[in-house]
């Protein structure tokens, strides 16, 4: 591939990708704020928020996969020259109605806490901050769909300029309201839930106003759209959740063995997940352009988007992978000074460094696969990958063998390095049908 097509292709995808990164990096920061914060107030309230955070992020992406789809479906709509701009309060709609579902999931979870043998003292605090949760998903549901709304645009500045702000929001808030202010009392772990509830209502607030503002949007109705949202976003919802179930399992099986062990998961896939925003932002710009090729019929624009964007993706993981295998303790200590979790943690970063890679491989062939609306094999390799071997066989290294969180890590290299050898393989068989289908 000549230089000259590489710059141009790069530079289309950062186009998009860069705000998104800025956003993406926003988003996690704000996550990242509640985990400096409740460090800092307890190891006990970094344990009971990794716990209830670990069960309510396992309920609430299934919405948010579903969501995932709007911004291919919509680049899809457009690369057939067709109007997408009519989908607003459908898209809005379709939000609100999961938001409610999963708003009972998330409350009806609550009265098992009690089953789950976490230690008795993390327990109060487990329930209230999911309870609090659980009435946020409007705010969080609304900010993703008109999010993917305006992505699928290439509108992409604003929407990520609003999430940068909102990491000094909830630091902010968070401040106030754990350890108190004035006269505000110190609310523990419950206040980091009631500054997320806040800051997700402003955030989804702040893009309605924008996009009202913008354009002129006139009511419009099609069950179509709803069903192809479903068709499409159904497999990345389901792909997506057994992803985060994988992850936040390890730290409810290890929150069973002691409360530190969920804290160390915690921490560890916070900083793995701050990397992870930038791949993660290459995807969802290669899943606008994939997909408008896709519905131009344009192979060559196709491929040209996917090579390069796994390019790009993989490429950033290697300098990460790099900065965790030489800075494990300084990164650790950033979140915290409790010797315990930095002794814990700083082993499994050096695992966590290989794993990146693969991990940008992955998330960048997602991209793909949404941008030609075939996410069923992004579900399938993803329930191998993680179901049949990761979680399994991390397990049995770290519960049977005594590995604990290292063990579950090594299970979640050797799934990355699976997943990516399935996912390449079938997008390659697919491409080779794809060019045949696009020439004629």
């Amino acid at each position: 591939m000549e230089n000259i097509t590489f710059k141009h292709y790069a530079k289309e995808l950062l186009n998009i990708a860069l705000p998104i990164i800025m956003g993406n990096l926003g988003f996690i920061l704000i996550g990242a704020g509640d985990v400096l914060i409740a460090g800092r107030h307890s190891t006990d309230t970094l344990a009971a928020i990794s716990i209830a955070t670990a069960i309510s992020n396992c309920i609430m992406t299934f919405g948010i996969g579903l969501i995932a789809s709007v911004s291919p479906i919509l680049s899809n709509i457009r690369g057939e020259k067709k109007s997408a701009k009519k989908y607003f309060f459908p898209t809005i709609r379709f939000a609100m109605i999961l938001a409610v579902i999963v708003m009972f999931l998330v409350l009806a979870f609550i009265p098992l806490i009690d089953y789950m043998h976490f230690e008795a003292k993390l327990v109060p605090y487990i329930k209230e901050y999911m309870l609090v949760t659980a009435f946020s998903t409007f705010g969080a549901y609304l900010h993703a769909a008109l999010k993917e709304y305006l992505q699928a645009f290439e509108i992409v500045f604003f929407p990520n300029l609003v999430t940068v702000f909102c990491v000094f929001l909830n630091v902010v808030l968070n401040i106030m309201l754990v350890f108190g202010f004035g006269p505000i009392p110190s609310l523990g772990a419950i206040g980091l839930a009631i500054a997320s509830f806040i800051v997700r209502y402003f955030m989804g607030f702040a893009l309605l106003f924008y996009c009202l503002g913008l354009m002129k949007f006139r009511d419009y109705h099609d069950k179509g759209y709803y069903k192809n949202l479903m068709t499409v976003g159904l497999p990345i919802s389901l792909a997506i959740m057994v992803e985060f179930i994988a992850f936040n399992s390890i730290a409810i099986f290890m929150g069973r063995v002691a409360g530190v062990y969920a804290a160390a998961q915690n921490l560890i896939c916070t900083l793995t997940t701050i990397s992870f925003m930038v791949p993660l932002a290459i995807s969802n710009a290669i899943a606008v352009k994939v997909g408008f090729a896709n519905g131009a019929r344009n192979f060559s624009e196709l491929k040209n988007y996917s090579v390069i964007g796994m390019i790009m993706s993989v490429g950033f993981m290697m300098c990460s992978a790099v900065v965790f295998c030489s800075f494990p303790h300084f990164l650790v200590s950033l979140f915290t000074k409790d010797l315990t979790l930095v002794k814990i943690c700083v082993p499994v970063l050096f695992i966590v460094s290989i794993f990146q890679i693969f991990d940008g491989l992955q998330v960048a062939l997602a991209g793909i696969y949404k941008g030609i609306k075939k996410t069923k094999i992004v579900l399938i390799a993803n329930f191998v990958g993680y179901w049949l071997i990761s979680i399994p066989f991390g397990y049995w290294l770290a519960l049977k063998h005594g590995f604990l969180l290292r063990g579950f890590w090594f299970g979640l290299l050797f799934a990355a390095v699976i997943l990516c050898s399935l996912m390449l393989l079938m997008l390659f068989r697919y491409f080779r049908k794809l060019k045949l289908e696009f020439v004629k």
